[in-house]
């Protein structure tokens, strides 16, 4: 069976003086990480942490995460990091269904601290205060991690990956991502709550040997550019959002293009990238940026360009190595066409959701293929490209309005920086498409001027026949655009 820790622990015993994680302005070896994660396994053996047990982290980013994680698998138990700011109600719905042996948090939480056994701990901490965990029925000592993947409505989700899921994806998207190496430093900045920051920028690069430079949070970006300048970065995932910000920046003189245009490989994912994104990466970094795309269920990376000069703009890549995938119907069934909603199977695959089969049941067919909720094409050289969430897709008129398609041509209006575009209720076509507009700094546009724009590049029933002016989009705690929001939105205007 395969055991993270035994990957990642020899990588650190293995000449323990070089470098390991920048932090806080400070490089330090791989033997000071291991120093902390002896500290914080000694600690959880004492408070009684046994295999099969959850410990559940709402830190920020910090040492003490992939610190914190080996000391559990060791002990053959689980972490479970969470985000702190997601709201009481959700986080003790999730801490329900989840039942930790204890919570650690930066900050005295009264109303969780009656529930469970809590710790608050700062992010400079080396170590663990001392504490008394409460025993829980253990989980299989194969899951090495638990994800909330609970929205502000519904039920709480929570999806167990095992060891073997996040080994093969981290080798799966090593092997993809041509020129990736040991010595290479990856950024750590995405919230480690988010399957695509811990996997991608924190488990992967511990995986093949390379250093981290942790930053808590993107927010503030003071800190994140520190962490590029000054801990030379080589490897940067990141979601849209934070590319945007990033060359914003950049374009206004915020901060110099240089410690950007030296980092070889930047990929984004989570989200959609703007195409105006890639036209700003070419002009202030002399260079594209290239897309990923995956989800929480799938460790999470599913598909991603191999590097800058074979990237389709667009595209999201090809399905990574060991993944098996087929195209449905937005009904389930089978289809010989280049598009429908993606399907995949394969050891980076969930085994289901935590103690919810029914849920299980709705999301994999008979066969254990997953889906992915995402409709796409597939290119002849296997290239795919996202169209749409299936449940963003707008029907007007019994026509299929993909909002990205819109998007993507609004994008070219010389005064728009982005469109996010919903349907909206109709009495006669069902849904019309609405698009709610961020424009550039300083540029004009009326409604009017963008709809005979769309007029011109799309056919009648894609165009938008309501525009709404907005100086921000809602983001999640990931800094992905709250569609469900501008729809309910929309639904109320």
């Amino acid at each position: 069976m395969v055991r993270l820790e035994e990957i990642i622990i020899p990588q650190l015993q293995n000449d323990s003086e070089k470098n390991c994680y920048w932090w806080d302005g400070k490089w330090y070896t791989r033997k000071n990480l291991l120093t902390i994660v002896e500290n914080c396994e000694n600690v959880l053996r004492n408070a009684g942490f046994t295999k099969g047990q959850k410990l559940v982290s709402m830190l920020r980013n910090s040492p003490l995460i992939p610190a914190l994680s080996l000391a559990c698998w060791k002990l053959g138990g689980i972490f479970c990091p969470l985000n702190e700011k997601a709201g009481l109600e959700s986080l003790t719905g999730t801490l329900d269904l989840i039942k930790p042996f204890a919570v650690i948090t930066e900050h005295k939480i009264p109303e969780l601290e009656n529930l469970w056994p809590c710790l608050t701990c700062d992010l400079d901490s080396v170590s663990l205060p001392a504490f008394q965990g409460k025993i829980q029925e253990p989980e299989t000592e194969n899951y090495a991690i638990i994800f909330a993947t609970s929205g502000t409505t519904g039920n709480p989700k929570a999806v167990p990956l095992t060891h073997e899921n996040l080994a093969a994806n981290c080798k799966a998207t090593n092997d993809m991502v041509r020129s990736i190496n040991s010595e290479d430093t990856f950024l750590t900045v995405l919230p480690n709550f988010h399957s695509f920051g811990y996997t991608v920028t924190i488990i992967l690069p511990l995986t093949i040997g390379a250093k981290i430079a942790i930053a808590p949070g993107f927010l503030p970006p003071t800190v994140t550019i520190r962490a590029i300048t000054e801990a030379k970065i080589d490897v940067m995932f990141v979601v849209p959002a934070i590319m945007s910000f990033l060359l914003m920046s950049v374009e206004k003189g915020k901060m110099p293009s240089e410690p950007l245009s030296r980092i070889r490989i930047i990929c984004t994912g989570g989200d959609k990238l703007n195409p105006n994104v890639h036209k700003q990466a070419l002009k202030f970094l002399g260079r594209d940026i290239m897309e990923g795309y995956g989800l929480t269920e799938t460790s999470p990376v599913i598909c991603v360009n191999h590097d800058c000069e074979t990237q389709k703009t667009g595209s999201i890549g090809p399905v990574l190595p060991g993944y098996e995938y087929k195209l449905k119907t937005r009904e389930g069934n089978s289809t010989d066409d280049n598009e429908g909603v993606l399907w995949v199977k394969g050891p980076s695959v969930t085994p289901g959701y935590l103690h919810a089969p029914e849920i299980t049941a709705k999301r994999f067919d008979n066969e254990g293929f997953l889906n992915t909720g995402d409709y796409v094409k597939i290119d002849d050289e296997g290239y795919v490209s996202i169209l749409d969430r299936v449940t963003d897709i707008i029907i007007v008129g019994g026509f299929n309005v993909y909002p990205q398609e819109v998007e993507k041509v609004l994008a070219e209006h010389p005064a728009i920086h982005q469109a996010v575009v919903v349907g909206m209720p109709h009495d006669i076509n069902g849904e019309i498409p609405k698009a709610y507009v961020l424009l550039e700094e300083g540029a004009q546009a009326t409604d009017r001027d963008i709809i005979k724009f769309a007029k011109e590049k799309l056919a009648h029933f894609k165009v938008p026949r309501a525009v709404e002016f907005v100086t921000e989009f809602p983001l999640s705690g990931t800094g992905k655009i709250l569609r469900r929001v501008l729809r309910e939105r929309a639904k109320n205007s």
